[in-house]
C-alpha cells in the first residue's frame, strides 16, 4: 500500500465526512485522484464503510460490559457467533485463544437488562460466561497505527 493511500485511510478514519476536497488539500492530490483512490480502497476491503459514533449515555445505553463465553460442551459445534446473532445488544464479538472462546461487548440500558441479556446468552448457545463491566472508557475507536 502507498504512503499517499495510508495518508488518506488516517484521514478518514480520524474524520469519515471529510470531504474530497480537503482530502485532496491534505494529501497534495487532485480532487478526481483522491476520489479515484478512495473508491479503489473501498474496492480493495480497506474501507469497509462509513459510519457515525454514537454516544451510548445519549441514547440510553449507558452500561457497557465485557461477556467472555465458553461452551458447557467442549465438543458442542463452534457455532456461538451464528446462534447470538439476532441479540442487538451485542455490540462486537471476537474469537479469541485462551480460556474462552469469545469475547462479546455488550451495551445496555441497566444491571437488569444485563442480567436479562446473559441469560438469553446463556440459553441461546448454551455457555458459561464471564462478565466485566466497564466503569469509563478513556479511548475507544481510535484510527489504527498504518
Amino acid at each position: 500500500m502507498e504512503d499517499t493511500d495510508r495518508q488518506i485511510l488516517l484521514l478518514l478514519a480520524q474524520d469519515g465526512r471529510m470531504s474530497f476536497t480537503d482530502l485532496a488539500k491534505e494529501t497534495g492530490l487532485s480532487v478526481s485522484a483522491v476520489h479515484q483512490r478512495v473508491r479503489r480502497l473501498e474496492k480493495r476491503g480497506a474501507i469497509q464503510g462509513f459510519t457515525a459514533r454514537l454516544d451510548p449515555d445519549q441514547i440510553g445505553l449507558p452500561l457497557t460490559a465485557f461477556i467472555s463465553i465458553k461452551p458447557i460442551d467442549p465438543a458442542a459445534p463452534d457455532d456461538a457467533p451464528e446462534r447470538l446473532a439476532h441479540l442487538t445488544e451485542i455490540e462486537a464479538c471476537h474469537s479469541v485463544a485462551g480460556d474462552e472462546n469469545y469475547i462479546l461487548k455488550v451495551r445496555v440500558a441497566t444491571p437488569a437488562a444485563l442480567e436479562e441479556l446473559l441469560k438469553q446468552i446463556r440459553s441461546a448457545a448454551n455457555v458459561n460466561t464471564r462478565t466485566t463491566i466497564v466503569l469509563s472508557t478513556p479511548y475507544e475507536a481510535r484510527p489504527p497505527q498504518i
